[in-house]
This record gives structure tokens, sequence and C-alpha cells, in this order.
């Protein structure tokens, strides 16, 4: 055993025995000055010393204090029966200090309630009955506090009229116009922007207990998203894109109001406006590149053309009779035509002695 101080004031002794060693009980802790070393010692015993900085030495040998001890956190599946909503309440509620639910005064006045309507009954059934239709369903709220078993319906459900309040969801889709949003794109073009949100609600219990208002703060965030992702489009990309960009709203509003117990469905991009001078600007550029167009393929026309008469008067030239036929062919035209007038086409042969010939002619 190695040193022990008798005197210091922040050390105490526990001294533990066996049966064998004749102590009275298995395990003899003592807080008591340490005594001096005698030469009778116990061949079984063990003497540990604790400081207040939490060291224990035993037999001379310091050991260091083990760390505070964690009791282990498990995770259990939610009870059957529960909705997600009711057992974080309940966690939360644990949290703040309130492990045993509703108190004495709750169970009194549920106790209460109970009993005023079996006095009252048959007319209490007036009061407690209720009916939710196929497509809605009723969150119940006991004394402030989210019943197990999620929301009722479709069909009958009772409440406790004196400490039970219900909220009626619908479940169908739901439609709405985003008001128009003056979006400045990538290209800094002012653009105005509206839109229709097709929602539903998924989840009725989250819907009512996690937002305050679901209906208002997606329309609110429909708004918001649209200016988000128009902001980083081009011009060209938000009246060529339409399909995409709405695909990528629709996605960003779902993840953002799932949350809340919302499934958005679709969202389509109604109209976009442009000002009136962009309009007119985006006309004449349009009507240019026509008329450039236009003139284009009328060269291109008139080029195919030429090479198409030379090479018929190559073919003509190589006969002297083509030629003649050709004239009466062309009179046959113009008479078809009911004219009061017929030219005659004068041959260019009995014209070929009154033409001076070229110098290239006479070599």
């Amino acid at each position: 055993m190695g040193p022990i101080d008798p005197e210091g004031s922040d050390t105490k002794a526990i001294v533990t025995g066996s049966p064998s060693s004749g102590s009275s009980s298995p395990n003899m802790a003592a807080s008591a000055p340490v005594m001096s070393k005698t030469d009778e010692r116990p061949a079984v015993t063990t003497i540990t010393i604790t400081d207040v900085d939490g060291t224990h030495q035993t037999n001379g040998e310091a050991a260091a204090s083990p760390g505070p001890v964690q009791t282990p956190v498990v995770a259990h599946p939610p009870p059957s029966g529960y909705s997600s909503v009711y057992v974080n309440n309940r966690m939360h509620n644990i949290q703040l200090g309130d492990p045993g639910g509703p108190g004495i005064c709750a169970f009194i006045l549920t106790l209460f309630s109970f009993l005023l309507i079996l006095a009252t009954f048959p007319l209490s059934l007036c009061f407690s009955v209720k009916v939710v239709q196929e497509y809605e369903r009723a969150v119940i709220f006991r004394l402030g506090r989210l019943l197990k078993g999620g929301a009722r319906g479709p069909g009958i459900f009772f409440i406790v009229p004196c400490i039970d309040t219900y909220r009626k969801i619908d479940l169908r889709t739901v439609s709405f116009d985003v008001p128009p949003q003056e979006i400045l794109s990538r290209d800094s073009v002012t653009v105005a922007v509206d839109a229709v949100v097709y929602y539903r609600v998924h989840n009725p219990t989250i819907a009512v207990s996690n937002v305050e208002n679901f209906s208002h703060s997606t329309r609110l965030l429909a708004a918001t998203t649209l200016r988000n992702v128009l902001g980083t489009k081009n011009l060209a990309e938000v009246l060529s894109e339409r399909e995409t960009i709405s695909h990528t709203m629709q996605s960003s509003l779902d993840e953002a109001t799932d949350p809340w117990g919302v499934k958005v469905e679709r969202v389509e991009i109604k109209d976009v406006r442009l000002p009136v001078q962009l309009q007119r600007a985006m006309a004449a550029e349009a009507e240019a590149a026509r008329e450039a167009r236009a003139k284009v393929i009328a060269a291109e026309g008139e080029q195919k053309a030429s090479h198409a008469l030379r090479e018929a008067a190559e073919i003509i030239s190589e006969s002297p009779g083509a030629l003649q036929l050709r004239y009466l062919q062309t009179l046959n035209t113009i008479s078809a035509e009911k004219n009061s007038t017929i030219i005659f086409p004068l041959p260019i042969d009995i014209l070929k002695h009154f033409i001076k010939p070229d110098k290239k002619d006479k070599k």
C-alpha cells in the first residue's frame, strides 16, 4: 500500500471486507480519516481513497475515475394506432417535464363530461355525433391534445361536446392562380409571369398541427418559388422551356410542403407578358429575318432557273427546227387566252442577213 495522508481534508477511506475477515456484512463502507499503518494487515482488505477531483487510489495505485454514465436511448417504433404527430407531441411533452400526460384536473373534466352526456341522453347525441363526407377528414383535439388514431372519417364519429374540438380538412385537389410576378430574367429583361398550381392534402393531422394555414402558406410559397426559378432563366428559355420550368417548380414546391402534409400535384405556366417596346423590337427582328430568308430563297431560285435556261438554249441551238416549234407553241398559248391581238414572232434566221457580222465571225 502506498503512502496515505491521514490529515488530508479532501480524502476519505472506503474499507471493503469479505465474510471471511470477520466483518458483520459483506460490504462495509466508512468515511473516516485513514488510521496509521499497523503490522496486522488483513489479506483480503482493499482500501479505496476518493479525492474531490474524482481520482481513486486503491492500495497506493491511482486510477482515473470513469466518465459520467450515459443512459442509452433506445428508439422504439410508435405504437399501433398512434399517428407520428401524436408521438412527436408526446415526446415533446416528456422533454418539457410532462411525462404523465393530462393531470388530475383533465381527468375530472373528462369524467364530468361523460356523466353529463349520460344524464342528457339521448339529447346529447345531437352534439356528440358528427358526420364527415367521403372527401373530408376530421382532426380531433381533447383538452388541446391531439387524440390518438389520427384523423377520423369518412362517416360517423363521436366527440365529447364539453372538452373536444375538431377541424374538417378537405382532401380534394385545390387549384389557385399565382398572381402575375414581375421578374427580372438572367439577361436583364423584365417580364410578368403567372402560373396555376394544383395541390391536395395527403395528411390532415400534419396539415392541422404543423402549420397554421396550409392553404395561405402554399400560395405564398408558390409565388416565391416562381420568382426564384424564373430568375435563373434567360428570356428565350422562359418562352421555350415552359414544361421544364413547370416540372422544376413542382418538385421544389412538393419538397417544401411535404412537412405540412400537402402534396403539390401539378404546376403550369399560364402566361408570359412582355413590355410593348420589347414586343415591337422582337416583331421587327422576326420580320427582318423572314425578309432575309425570302431574298436568299429567291436568289437561289433565279440561279437554278438561269442554269436551266442555259441548258435549254444549248439544246434548241442544235436544231433550227426546234426554235420554230417553240414559236408555234407560244402562238397556241396566246390564242388560248382569247386575245384580240395576236403577235407573230419573226424568225431570227430571216434577220441574219441584216445583222452586221462581228469581227470574230469575219475571222
